[in-house]
């Protein structure tokens, strides 16, 4: 007998006929001997819904509030499908984060976990029961506060599970056939991947991927559990998440394992930095202090006249008025001249461990982008990723053309998206 812990999105569950689909597909993993634990998202696009309402009510909701607000949209979708298996003649108890022991740090809105303590998630599984557990929550370690663990939380919650009860595989379901060479909804032509790597699977979601999300994977990692994600709306083979890919695989002379896109991101440009010791410390130290992220960094060569530089940075568009306020207040200190911020950017990424080894990928990439006719404004590399900025207009169009230029289009089917909105 087997644990595997079952993870599935918010289109799967997103109506009452997705969750009859959801609850037959569990009770038959049930059925075939193995422990059953089950992660679930919010239904369909219920959080994002929720998220337009609270700013509807309030233009920036406190962040208990919000927490408080948007979990409930998993607990609505883990009772309704603790009903669904019942009605199938199979015990189901639901669990609220909290209950299921995710201890969290007290960061509202993009909480990180800190311990699980599955206690009451053990003792259901061992009496036989399926435990129904609502992701992407936990409760803060010392104000014992409900916290959600921001976008794509319930991956993480399912892997962190997963890690806890010593799981033979974490399966994440959603509303494509596994991961593909890039998102089937631009790029019609993608092919499935059957297996990617840690390492590849990590730049792929922190270059934009939506299928899996990057502290999912870094959590993955660290325990070396597989992750199989597969399709809720067909019994197919999904791609397996692996520390590497098998010996004589079909991917193993891969150059390239996908290309990611991601329009969430903006640009901030700070212009006439004093190009002097401690001044770009002193700017990002000021970002980090106020819990922003940034991801690609571009500093020009200052010019020998004046000694000032311009400093580019990409972060989350959800973040980009903090950290533009942010700046506003060291601007006397540090001395620049002023801000530019650009949310009309996309980043377009090509990742793949065989790089390593093969020579001419960078012109290779930089050649699609020119036949494309597409500028690139940012390049960020590294050993196993080249990451540009383009305009938002121009994205879709660079993903196929990269996607193209590498051999990775599909002569078979076009990839099903069996639901969802991408949103």
């Amino acid at each position: 007998m087997g644990l595997i812990v079952q993870k599935f999105g918010g289109s799967s569950v997103a109506d009452a006929e997705g969750m009859k689909r959801v609850a037959a597909r569990i009770v038959a993993t049930k059925k075939a001997g193995n422990q059953v634990v089950v992660v679930v998202s919010a239904m369909g696009d219920t959080t994002d819904e929720l998220i337009d309402l609270a700013n509807q009510v309030s233009p920036i909701p406190p962040g208990r509030e919000l927490d408080m607000l948007l979990t409930a949209g998993e607990r609505i979708s883990m009772a309704l499908l603790a009903m669904a298996i019942n009605n199938l003649g199979f015990e189901a108890q639901s669990f609220t984060g909290s209950q299921a022991g995710v201890i969290t740090d007290s960061t509202h809105g993009k909480a990180r976990i800190i311990d699980v303590t599955p206690g009451r998630i053990r003792e259901a599984i061992d009496s036989g029961n399926i435990a129904i557990v609502a992701g992407f929550q936990g409760i803060s370690q010392d104000t014992k506060d409900i916290t959600t663990l921001g976008r794509g939380g319930s991956d993480t919650t399912a892997v962190a599970l997963a890690a806890a009860l010593d799981a033979d595989v974490c399966e994440i379901y959603t509303d494509v056939d596994g991961i593909f060479s890039a998102d089937p909804r631009a790029v019609p032509s993608a092919r499935k991947l059957s297996t990617v790597t840690y390492e590849e699977m990590l730049e792929l979601a922190a270059a934009g991927a939506k299928v899996l999300h990057l502290r999912c994977v870094e959590y993955a990692r660290r325990y070396n559990l597989p992750i199989h994600v597969r399709s809720s709306f067909s019994p197919l083979e999904g791609t397996w998440v692996v520390e590497n890919h098998p010996e004589g695989g079909t991917m193993e002379q891969a150059i390239i394992a996908g290309v990611a896109h991601d329009k969430s991101e903006a640009k901030v440009t700070i212009v006439g930095v004093p190009d002097r010791t401690g001044v770009a410390a002193r700017i990002f130290q000021a970002l980090a202090d106020n819990d922003l992220n940034i991801d690609m960094i571009v500093q020009n060569v200052s010019a020998a006249a004046t000694g000032l530089t311009d400093i580019s940075f990409t972060l989350p568009k959800a973040d980009g008025a903090e950290a533009t306020n942010v700046l506003k207040k060291i601007q006397g200190e540090v001395g620049f001249a002023s801000i530019q911020y650009d949310d009309t950017i996309g980043k377009l990424s090509l990742v793949g461990a065989g790089m390593r080894s093969h020579p001419g990928v960078t012109a290779t990439f930089f050649a699609a982008m020119s036949e494309a006719g597409v500028n690139i404004e940012m390049i960020s590399t590294s050993e196993i990723r080249i990451s540009i900025i383009v305009r938002e207009s121009d994205l879709e169009r660079a993903a196929k053309a990269a996607h193209t230029a590498f051999g990775l289009d599909s002569d078979q089917n076009e990839a099903v998206v069996y639901g969802g909105t991408g949103r």
